[in-house]
């Protein structure tokens, strides 16, 4: 008779945080690398946030993150042995372990991200699909030779999401080149590659009244959905 293997209770502590563009969950991109222009920074903390913990990642091109879901949490004693995924159009459900789906059994996520230096010990990282203030776990290199399998597939997620069409109202399009000269950072390709995934829901049938918001950096973007197919960013402004 087999005997019952031990059950391990652990915890996991942050090594890190990210400081990422994207300042809420909503229109972030649902997988890495959709945003190329994405970016954040990675502050370790101590012991960590010691050079030795990084030495070698000069020649590294892209990173393994491992985080939590930290505004998905699982409730006490909550068990989803099913999720609605975002690429299926929400209403159809399949298995957890099926889908990247944020409700996991432990909150725990995965990202593969470009590593485009390292700035006063901070990893400066773009392609990202992490909130603002998401616990990094742990950190790895990503080895081409062994993580990019070409005769991989999945049936449900074969191949990129259809992009949908951005325009931008003349207004829309000088703020968006004068912010992202304020700040340093490519405003007006970010705008475009989040919203081009299409953020809302699926199933959702976008109304062509009805003002769509997010914030990136310090700013707040808004756009409408004039037609089927079509969104149109109306302004980009600080925040606040």
């Amino acid at each position: 008779m087999a005997m019952d293997s031990p059950i391990l209770n652990f915890s996991i502590n942050p090594i890190g945080t990210v400081h990422s563009c994207f300042k809420e969950k909503f229109a972030i991109p649902r997988q890495p690398s959709l945003a190329l222009a994405a970016r954040g920074e990675i502050e370790l903390f101590s012991p960590y946030d010691d050079p030795l913990a990084i030495a070698g990642l000069e020649e590294v091109s892209h990173l393994w993150l491992s985080f939590i879901f930290h505004q998905a949490m699982p409730k006490d004693g909550e068990v989803r042995l099913r999720v609605r995924p975002p690429r299926l159009g929400g209403n159809k459900k399949i298995g957890v372990f099926a889908s990247r789906a944020t409700h996991r059994p432990n909150p725990l996520g995965l990202s593969v991200v470009k590593l485009d230096g390292i700035k006063n010990g901070r990893l400066q990282i773009s392609g990202i699909d992490l909130l603002d203030g998401t616990p990094i776990v742990d950190i790895k290199p990503y080895v081409p030779y062994a993580d990019a399998l070409p005769t991989a597939s999945n049936a449900i997620a074969n191949e990129s999401p259809e992009l949908i069409l951005i325009e931008f109202t003349p207004d829309a399009l000088c703020s968006a080149i004068d912010q992202g000269k304020r700040l340093g950072q490519p405003v007006k390709e970010l705008v475009e590659q989040m919203l081009a995934q299409d953020p809302k829901p699926a199933y959702q049938n976008p109304d062509p009244k009805r003002i769509y918001g997010v914030k990136i950096w310090d700013l707040e973007v808004k756009w409408l959905y004039p037609q089927q197919g079509l969104i149109t960013v109306i302004s980009i402004s600080k925040s606040g």
